[in-house]
């Protein structure tokens, strides 16, 4: 493909919708709302409540909103207390004692207890990278009593603290023990948290809106919020997510006050919202979110790493992030897994990927076996520029020899469908591409996407990799910097051999809100906790 390709030319068809189109059934409802509602038009529609079992953007905010969680990360990404009022470490580093904060409620009134959080720990640990890392270590989780609970290692742990303010995959949010108690891998359906918000599901309307309202109940901390830690004060009475798939249309809904807040704005729309009155376009998180293309490595042609290497082989970074994302100002190509501008973002490992090699990609893929079987690729244009990454990546793909079958749904389809472990012809998958936030990628600790623990038990796609995981568990123990960095290049070169995904580029997130929307918090997450934030 050549560089600088834009959507025109791969076949898109949202901007053919007029930027003014009407936001047709928005008028009505968003005269009747009282002035302290923030409507929000969200990345996409709330398809599991479950924030232990998936990483989908609209369900982690869903959980942030109304579960609460013992530790979370501030803006420069350090662990701060939330539901804990103090913790300590053993001399011998083998056991540390929590305390929760008094006062801690779920919705339904009912205390928040030590049975309740170590229930929560149990049933989070299998869905994220150091979850399992923590379980793995740990001898004993027990209470002391309903406000002290101990967890008793086998090995000293320093990640701790960081590891439980994970908001990157599975949030180890606190759930009542009734719902904890569900099997892992079952989502669950009552959603009754201890967190600033309450939700609404009597007003929930699957495809159309989702609703919380202000718990009059919670007891924020004392603190200035800062990212998605500190004082959870909520100023709003209710927060209401319209869903608004089309791009134009939210953004015309926006623009006429029809909704008060778009969550990851199109980059279509950015420049002209940017000079519509009383509209104001920004970032809010100081980190770059990445895109790339996932594989499935448990069937043919990806579990194959000749097969992965030929589509890296196919990646021109600008092509992808010029068709997504217009600005130069909002990109940059990066080959780091651990994003570019943070502290971990080396490159190491990455030089034969930097140029496409087509005839070095088409005999890579031959290598691999694969002859003409069709491939099953999830598609969603529900997200605009995602789906322009996609468009490239389709294009790309048969020019590499795929035979491709484009699995079109809504972003919320293919969200689930992600997860689907079946053969791509029953089902399942064999590639999809997406973006993730930064803050949920820059270290070895908490990347899910480079996490290739074997067993099937990592993020979509499952790729498994015995050396990957070898050199991880090292970098987690140890203690010297020098050792650290060295494991840290080591990691990285591995992960370039193996590939469990293919990099597109960094970019920065945008959002779009009106001018009477005040204070929200620079959050390093994608999930916008809307605590903090004041309607005038």
């Amino acid at each position: 493909m050549s560089r600088g390709i834009h959507r025109r030319d791969i076949g898109r068809t949202a901007l053919a919708v007029p930027f003014f189109a009407s936001a047709a059934g928005l008028g009505r409802s968003a005269r009747a709302v009282g002035p302290n509602v923030l409507r929000v038009a969200p990345n996409a529609d709330l398809a599991i409540l479950d924030p232990h079992v998936t990483a989908a953007t609209t369900t982690l905010t869903h959980g942030i909103l109304i579960y609460d969680v013992l530790y979370a990360l501030d803006e420069t990404l350090t662990p701060q207390p939330q539901m804990i009022a103090h913790d300590e470490v053993s001399a011998d580093k083998l056991t540390w004692q929590f305390a929760l904060r008094p006062g801690l409620k779920f919705h339904d009134g009912s205390p928040v207890t030590t049975r309740d959080v170590i229930a929560s720990l149990k049933r989070w640990f299998p869905h994220d990278a150091m979850g399992r890392v923590l379980h793995a270590t740990t001898a004993a989780m027990e209470a002391v009593d309903d406000r002290v609970f101990r967890i008793r290692l086998k090995e000293p742990f320093p990640h701790m603290r960081f590891t439980l303010a994970n908001s990157s995959s599975a949030v180890p949010v606190i759930m009542r023990e009734k719902e904890a108690l569900t099997d892992t891998y079952t989502p669950i359906r009552e959603t009754i948290g201890s967190g600033p918000f309450r939700f609404v599901r009597d007003e929930w309307v699957a495809g159309s809106r989702v609703v919380y309202e202000r718990n009059p109940d919670y007891v924020p901390r004392d603190e200035k919020p800062n990212g998605l830690a500190g004082g959870k004060k909520v100023h709003l009475d209710r927060v209401e997510f319209r869903i608004i798939p089309d791009a134009s249309t939210k953004s015309n809904a926006l623009r006429l006050g029809e909704i008060d807040f778009i969550d990851q704005l199109s980059y279509n729309q950015a420049g002209l919202l940017a000079k519509s009155p009383g509209v104001t376009v920004g970032a809010i998180s100081p980190i770059n979110s990445q895109g790339y293309i996932r594989f499935n490595a448990l069937y043919p042609p990806f579990d194959n790493i000749k097969a992965r290497q030929a589509v890296a082989l196919t990646v021109n970074q600008a092509d992808y992030m010029t068709a997504a994302v217009d600005k130069a100002e909002w990109w940059r190509t990066c080959y780091s897994y651990f994003i570019c501008g943070t502290q971990n973002g080396i490159e190491t490992g990455a030089d034969a990927y930097r140029k496409p090699d087509l005839t070095r990609a088409r005999q890579l893929l031959a290598e691999s076996g694969y002859n003409g079987e069709k491939v099953v690729l999830l598609s969603s244009h529900d997200l605009d520029y995602i789906g322009a990454l996609i468009d490239v990546a389709a294009y790309n793909l048969r020019e590499l020899g795929i035979n491709l079958d484009v699995a079109e749904t809504d972003w919320g389809t293919l969200m689930t469908r992600r997860t689907n472990k079946n053969a791509p012809a029953s089902g399942g998958w064999n590639l999809f591409v997406t973006t993730t936030p930064g803050s949920s990628l820059f270290s070895p600790l908490i990347n899910p996407v480079t996490d290739q623990t074997c067993g099937g038990g990592n993020y979509v796609g499952w790729p498994c990799d015995a050396k990957s995981e070898e050199l991880r568990a090292a970098y987690i123990r140890a203690d010297d910097p020098a050792k650290q960095h060295a494991l840290l290049e080591a990691i990285h070169t591995r992960l370039w051999e193996t590939l469990p995904s293919a990099l597109l580029g960094q970019y920065t997130q945008i959002y779009g809100w009106r001018d009477n929307v005040h204070d929200i918090p620079r959050t390093p997450s994608s999930s916008l906790p809307f605590w903090g934030v004041r309607k005038t």
